[in-house]
């Protein structure tokens, strides 16, 4: 028998007020996707000035990780590199930018963190800054922590 552990709306809250908290506390603004194991939605913010098109982004950023149990700029890196079409896929929504990465406890993805609006780097550091909070609360016992 499987069980397989998933970040719900608890855990997406925390990893979006740390990065909304940080994102402020930078001067800056952007949008943030938490998605669960399967890549779907659990918690889309948007920050106040953040442009339109940043929630389809952190949205598939998020979806990417999530799918490909890895962070969303290594599959850019493989399409580059390999030379192949991301429509390959047949899933319009897989991206190859840096900034979405996988939530992963005990070895299994439970969910995805993504944020954009910033260069990749700067996603990336944020978005993995959400996961790290998430496996945090989870290896503590609880969301509070």
């Amino acid at each position: 028998m499987q069980t397989n552990l998933e970040i719900g709306e608890e855990e997406a809250k925390l990893a979006v007020d740390l990065i909304v908290g940080e994102l402020k506390r930078r001067g800056k603004v952007a949008a943030i996707a938490v998605a669960d194991r399967h890549g779907e939605l659990i918690a889309l913010w948007r920050m106040n000035g953040a442009g339109l098109s940043t929630m389809t982004v952190a949205s598939n950023k998020a979806f990417t990780a999530a799918r490909t149990r890895g962070p969303s700029g290594d599959l850019g890196d493989s399409i580059r590199a390999d030379g192949w079409d991301i429509a390959f896929l047949s899933d319009p929504r897989y991206i190859g930018w840096p900034g979405g990465v996988p939530v992963m406890i005990g070895g299994q993805v439970v969910g995805a963190i993504a944020v954009s609006g910033l260069s990749g780097e700067e996603d990336a550091e944020l978005a993995t800054l959400g996961a790290k909070r998430i496996i945090k609360s989870v290896e503590s016992g609880g969301s509070q922590g």
